[in-house]
């Protein structure tokens, strides 16, 4: 079963900066983090693969994150490990905007491309 919930509204996420939401706030078994960057949103589990770091904490470019510990980057759009140490990709989630309200479909993998912001 997905979970569907509203996060935020657009404007609400500056550019190349993430949301973090809880694990409870989601019903994930992790924190979810909502990034904006390049007028598109993305949504990755926030914990790093590699170390317990927060991807939401990271330094975000174009599509991608690099984790502000050991600076592995994972694919904002795949969640695929770009260098290492991370070896293991992040989990994706599905984003949709209904107008201007961010809604995220928990457990849904994106579609690779990102959300584009109207």
């Amino acid at each position: 079963m997905t979970n569907v919930i509203k996060v935020a509204n657009v404007g609400d996420i500056e550019d190349e900066e993430a949301l973090i939401l809880s694990a409870e706030q989601t019903g994930n078994n992790d924190a979810i983090a909502i990034f904006f960057s390049d007028g598109k949103y993305y949504a990755l589990n926030d914990t790093c693969t590699h170390e317990e770091a927060s991807l939401g904490d990271g330094w975000i470019e174009g599509d991608e994150v690099e984790c502000p510990i050991h600076a592995a980057k994972f694919s904002l759009c795949t969640g695929a490990a770009l260098c290492l140490p991370a070896s293991q990709p992040a989990r994706t989630h599905k984003v949709e905007l209904r107008g201007d309200e961010i809604w995220l479909h928990v457990g849904v993998p994106a579609d690779g491309a990102g959300t584009q912001a109207t």
